[in-house]
């Protein structure tokens, strides 16, 4: 019996959009610790990716950040030992915890949202037109393909 044959003639899209999305989450990281925030890691991310400036439910930022409510517990329980977050009782519902940023916590998602900024206007400068085209058929597939 034959061997099926797997092999592409170049890596597929699915393949570029993963390895893109990890370098970018790394340099987050990088630009970060580079900034004097060196208690800043990798996970972290899905929290910076998804809280804003109000105070949300753990479970909220989950869904939102494509995790599970235990992994995002975990990230937040960690950021509130790092003083970049709080956790408060929900007055809607005392089981319930709502996380918003500390002072410093703003701080440094300030400076991460900043550098995401200075990236897409680099972006643009570089690739002009593409690059508006490329983000065009990112949120179509996004749109086309939601998590379930």
């Amino acid at each position: 019996m034959s061997r099926p044959n797997l092999a592409l003639d170049r890596t597929p899209l699915i393949g570029l959009v993963e390895k893109a999305a990890r370098a970018l989450e790394a340099d987050m990281v990088r630009k970060a610790r580079d900034s004097g925030y060196t208690e800043v890691r990798l996970a972290h991310n899905a929290v910076f990716g998804v809280l804003g400036t109000q105070a949300e439910r753990t479970s909220d930022l989950a869904a939102r950040a494509g995790i599970t409510k235990q992994s995002m517990g975990e990230v937040v329980r960690e950021l509130v030992e790092l003083g970049i977050c709080r956790m408060e009782p929900d007055p809607d519902d005392r089981r319930a915890k709502l996380v918003s940023f500390t002072d410093h916590g703003l701080e440094v998602a300030a400076q991460g949202r900043k550098h995401l900024r200075d990236l897409e206007r680099r972006y643009a400068r570089t690739f002009g037109d593409d690059y508006e085209t490329a983000r065009q058929v990112l949120e179509w597939v996004a749109e086309e393909f939601p998590r379930g």
